[in-house]
């Protein structure tokens, strides 16, 4: 992936705010090409101490991916008001943008 792409994702996700989530497919569509398991890499390619919000970007089902980090993110999430219904979807009214 090139580098400006990667950087696109890194800044779309730094503007998440506290308490909303995004979509991988909703952060592709606001590049300039990515995909969204092409966000999903650049995500993984986090380095640590990184402090990107991460844990705001979840699966196009408003569920969590299947991930080793699922529990920190759920965790994080919960954190800032995000809230899951007994199928483990976020309400859609905490979509961003």
């Amino acid at each position: 992936m090139k580098r400006e792409l990667e950087e696109q994702i890194y800044t779309i996700v730094a503007a998440i705010p506290p308490g909303r989530v995004t979509t991988y497919g909703g952060i592709a569509a606001m590049t300039d090409g990515a995909t969204p398991r092409m966000v999903g890499a650049a995500l993984r390619r986090l380095p640590d101490g990184h402090g990107l919000p991460w844990h705001r970007v979840i699966s196009a089902s408003r569920r969590l991916a299947d991930h080793g980090g699922a529990r920190t993110q759920r965790d994080l999430l919960i954190a800032e008001g995000v809230a899951f219904d007994v199928r483990g979807r976020v309400d859609a009214e905490r979509l961003w943008p």
